[in-house]
Order: C-alpha cells, then sequence, then structure tokens
C-alpha cells in the first residue's frame, strides 16, 4: 500500500501550527498576568547556542510551506524573518496555515519519486519526495515545534501535552 503524501504532510502541519499558536496565546496571556515583558519569552532559549523561540517558530513554518509547496511541485513562498513579537508569530503562523490550505491532495499526493533539490547549510542537497518528507522535513518540523513549545514550559508558561498535540481536525 502507498503512503499518501499529501496526508502524510497537511494534515500533520494543519494540527501542529494552530496548537503553536494557540501556544503562543497561553505565553501572551501569563505574560499579562505576571507581568512579564513578553518579549522575553520571543528571545528565550533552551541553551545559549540554540535559537531562540522565534526562530524556532520561523523554522518550524519554513518547513511546512516549503514540503507543500515542494511536494506539489511549485515554489515555496519566502517570509522576511522579520517577527519580532507574539502578534507577529501569530501572523506568520496563519499565513503559512493559509498557504498551506490551498493544497489539495492532488497536487501532492504521487510525489514520492518527485526530485526535490535544495540547499542545506550552504551545500545542494537532492531528495526524493517521500525522502525528503520522512526524512528531513518532519523530523525537523517536529524539533523545532517541540522545542518552541519547550521554551516557554521551561520558562514558567502553563503549558500540557495537549496544548500541543491538539486534537486532529
Amino acid at each position: 500500500m502507498t503512503m499518501s503524501m499529501y496526508r502524510a504532510s497537511v494534515p500533520i502541519f494543519l494540527q501542529i501550527l494552530p496548537a503553536l499558536s494557540a501556544v503562543l496565546d497561553k505565553a501572551a496571556a501569563h505574560a499579562a498576568a505576571k507581568k512579564i515583558d513578553p518579549q522575553v519569552f520571543i528571545d528565550a532559549r533552551l541553551y545559549p547556542d540554540m535559537f531562540p523561540l522565534s526562530r524556532q517558530i520561523q523554522i518550524a513554518t519554513d518547513f511546512a510551506k516549503g514540503a507543500c509547496a515542494r511536494l506539489a511541485g511549485v515554489e515555496p513562498p519566502k517570509y522576511a524573518d522579520t517577527e519580532r513579537n507574539i502578534d507577529d508569530l501569530k501572523a506568520r503562523i496563519a499565513k503559512t496555515v493559509d498557504f498551506i490550505k490551498e493544497f489539495k491532495p492532488a497536487q501532492i499526493d504521487g510525489s514520492e519519486e518527485r526530485d526535490i533539490s535544495l540547499v542545506l547549510g550552504g551545500q545542494p542537497q537532492k531528495f526524493k519526495g517521500e525522502n525528503y518528507l520522512t526524512g528531513l522535513v518532519l523530523p525537523n518540523f517536529f524539533f523545532h515545534a517541540t522545542t518552541a513549545y519547550a521554551i516557554l514550559r521551561h520558562n514558567g508558561v502553563e503549558l500540557g501535552k495537549q496544548d500541543f498535540m491538539r486534537a486532529p481536525g
């Protein structure tokens, strides 16, 4: 049985990205309740050599929009990476969700063998669609979304597993 590339990508992104936006709402509410400057969360890191919350969200959205576009054979949109507050990050997530919702199964299904070429770390890389999705995109998407959640949790925002998982659909 062949894996549906659409079902292995789009619904996952549409489950986790809105949950990430809701987690940012909880961070904003926590900051207001505790009289904490929300910028503290935006710049927070789990460790000094890791990216801050803002960059974790930028990367997660880049993987989601890039995967859908590349698997469908279209150019991914470029975002400026200028988000500096919770509202900016929520807007980026919303823009990404809107972009992803445009894709139909017929555009992505059958892309298992599609040639995907991109530059990673300054090095050109080539993948087949299925390996690109399962070996690069999904692990990176979940790493950065999870790290964003962990940064907020580490900084005292009351979050639980269901905040990250959110019910599919």
